[in-house]
């Protein structure tokens, strides 16, 4: 996994090769029942309540921390190109979904390899004082942990009949 972080341009990249096609990566990234089993890093749950994955839908979503406390996002998907890019604006919300702003914009790039796939993440944070919090608060290692729980359900998923 390569993880970038230049201040000067407020962004985070993000690259990972995962041994699995491209349609399973996809849906791993686009589906609710699949984005929950890997999108917290454990010991936290990811729980979707709205995904509507199309331009101008959303999905809201809370991390449950293991004593049940919820921190809530709302990802509002401004651009998509089936198997090979979608984008959207990010933002922390409460439970009502007020986004509590600045955001992000995040822009995901699926490259089909065959056997693999390689994912490229660009996340450009609207202020420097946000992403410094963000970094601050385990991002990288929350990020690591999160794609070895997505690397875990692809094989998972790769050996199903």
């Amino acid at each position: 996994m390569d993880f970038i972080v230049n201040k000067e341009a407020k962004t985070v990249s993000i690259t990972k090769e995962f041994a699995a096609g491209i349609n399973l990566v996809w849906d791993a990234y686009t589906k609710a029942e699949l984005l929950d089993q890997w999108w917290a890093p454990k010991p936290f749950a990811s729980r979707t309540k709205v995904l509507n994955f199309e331009v101008g839908g959303r999905r809201f979503y809370a991390m449950v921390s293991p004593d049940g406390g919820e921190r809530w996002a709302v990802q509002k998907y401004t651009s998509i190109t089936p198997k090979t890019n979608f984008k959207f604006f990010n933002a922390f919300a409460d439970a009502d979904e007020n986004l509590q702003l600045p955001g992000s914009d995040w822009d995901f790039i699926f490259i089909d390899q065959g056997e693999t796939t390689k994912v490229s993440v660009s996340i450009y944070n609207e202020s420097l004082e946000r992403m410094e919090m963000i970094l601050a608060s385990g991002f990288t290692e929350g990020v690591k942990v999160q794609l070895q729980n997505l690397e875990e359900l692809l094989t998972k998923l790769s050996q199903r009949p």
